[in-house]
């Protein structure tokens, strides 16, 4: 089955971190830790995803997207609420 959130996410990290290994990657795992992100390739994540989904993320959001399955959870939830 297609995840139009989660391949949207993998999209946007695989700018960041090219060298990545996605389909490894654990849902619970940080991104931070387990990329090898800095904080300005996270904020290129964050703009990635509001420019691939349209989605508004607030910084006193950002730890939600801190692992691959609450990334997705909350912009499937963003998303659908169309915000």
């Amino acid at each position: 089955m297609n995840d139009p959130v989660l391949d949207a996410v993998r999209r946007v990290l695989a700018g960041v971190a090219p060298e990545a290994d996605l389909d490894a990657l654990p849902p619970d795992a940080s991104l931070r830790d387990e990329l090898d992100l800095d904080s300005m390739d996270f904020l290129s994540f964050v703009i990635g995803l509001h420019k691939v989904l349209g989605v508004e993320i607030p910084e006193a959001d950002y730890g939600k997207l801190s692992t691959l399955g609450g990334c997705v959870a909350y912009l499937e939830a963003r998303v659908k609420r169309g915000s």
